[in-house]
């Protein structure tokens, strides 16, 4: 079987290597961008995505990367301490969750992806813009800068190319563009402060104004521990980009909503003014799909299923898309049956709520736990061979 891949995310990367560990090793990612960089910030992947990589033989690697997340800990906006809840290991689940910057996951699986399948399994600076489907195939078109047209043939498509997807826009073309919610998250990098620097991820606020901080690299010498942090409240001013999370924002405009943030054990002010970088994220998502395949041709992560840029969803769901969809290809010898047994699986029965309804979750940054740590111990493996290989 031949597989395409449009967009080398973490969604698309995962899916190669889901791929080839399932045994289909014929499998090509086209990626939109001419140089892959590690860009972004910080992100969580919950006890049920490192379960995944963990199988896919990269847990030690994702571990030198990544600051193991024990608990969460959450304050009024008076600094008063109002909860404490377990993470991961502490939480009773069988693998940690962890706390990573997104660029580096994304070169981890880049770098597993050009070890295992080999240089020409990536092209680069190639936009998918087009399909067409046999009874035996799919014929994929992509665009180059210049606007030169590259054709590959394969068995099956998956478009895993975010919240813009192109594949979903094909399918979909009256779609149109994101909804907004009417909140913005401002999103950066500092060095860390000692005492948010031992894995506690820390949410201040409430449901009007949120600041989330915890730290994605250890301290290492006389190199200080680095800080993720969340910036949340409403805005009247409609957001001119939807999807674009790597626009840059100035930090005077973050810092004036919290310049009173100052705690003993945390100087908000501060963090965001010594950020490296910072982002401007609206909280935007899509309506869900009635399909998210055509024939041969499937949708995987954001591309399928939008969610907000918070709550550790978005990169961790991605996982799991490519480990379910993987599985799927490598047990039917019909691609069209192995994409409805991957959406049979993965994708939300209708009437289910979806995260635009829960606006107050996102409001408060209360993060999302996962599954059931039972349900997720006792959950038959994703592997091919049925194996749960959890050795860490």
């Amino acid at each position: 079987m031949r597989v395409v891949v449009a967009g080398a995310g973490i969604g698309g990367l995962a899916t190669a290597l889901s791929l080839h560990a399932a045994g289909i090793t014929d499998v090509t990612v086209y990626e939109a961008v001419e140089e892959i960089r590690p860009l972004g910030v910080g992100m969580s992947l919950l006890p049920d995505a490192v379960r995944e990589l963990t199988e896919l033989g990269l847990y030690d690697d994702l571990a030198e990367i990544a600051v193991e997340s024990v608990e969460l800990a959450g304050y009024d906006r008076s600094g008063g301490r109002i909860r404490t809840e377990p993470l991961g290991l502490a939480a009773g689940y069988a693998w940690p969750q962890f706390s990573v910057h997104r660029g580096e996951l994304q070169m981890l699986l880049l770098r597993a992806q050009l070890a295992w399948l080999g240089a020409e399994s990536l092209r680069t600076g190639l936009r998918l813009t087009g399909y067409a489907q046999t009874a035996g195939g799919v014929t994929v078109e992509f665009s180059d800068p210049a606007g030169n047209i590259v054709t590959d043939e394969a068995d099956v498509l998956i478009a895993a190319d975010g919240i813009d997807s192109a594949g979903r826009a094909l399918m979909y073309p009256n779609e149109g563009p994101p909804s907004w919610n009417g909140l913005v998250l401002w999103r950066g990098t500092s060095p860390a402060p000692a005492p948010v620097a031992d894995g506690s991820t820390t949410v201040v606020g409430d449901d009007e104004q949120t600041f989330v901080a915890y730290p994605i690299r250890a301290a290492e010498g006389d190199r200080p521990a680095l800080l993720n942090w969340v910036a949340a409240r409403p805005s009247t001013d409609q957001p001119t980009e939807f999807g674009n999370w790597h626009r840059p924002v100035e930090l005077d405009t973050i810092a004036r909503h919290f310049g009173d943030w100052d705690f003993d054990w945390l100087d908000v002010p501060s963090v965001i003014e010594n950020a490296d970088v910072a982002y401007e994220y609206p909280m935007v998502d899509r309506e869900p799909l009635p399909s998210w395949s055509d024939g041969r041709v499937t949708l995987l992560g954001d591309a399928a299923h939008a969610a907000f840029p918070i709550g550790s969803n978005g990169a961790s769901q991605a996982i799991l898309d490519a480990r379910v969809l993987a599985r799927a290809l490598a047990r039917h010898a019909d691609p069209v049956e192995a994409l409805e047994a991957y959406e049979e699986l993965r994708r939300p029965a209708p009437g289910a709520p979806r995260s635009a309804e829960r606006v107050e979750v996102a409001a408060s940054y209360r993060l999302a736990a996962g599954p059931d740590p039972q349900e997720l111990n006792e959950r038959e493996s994703y592997s091919v061979d049925g194996v749960d290989r959890t050795e860490r």
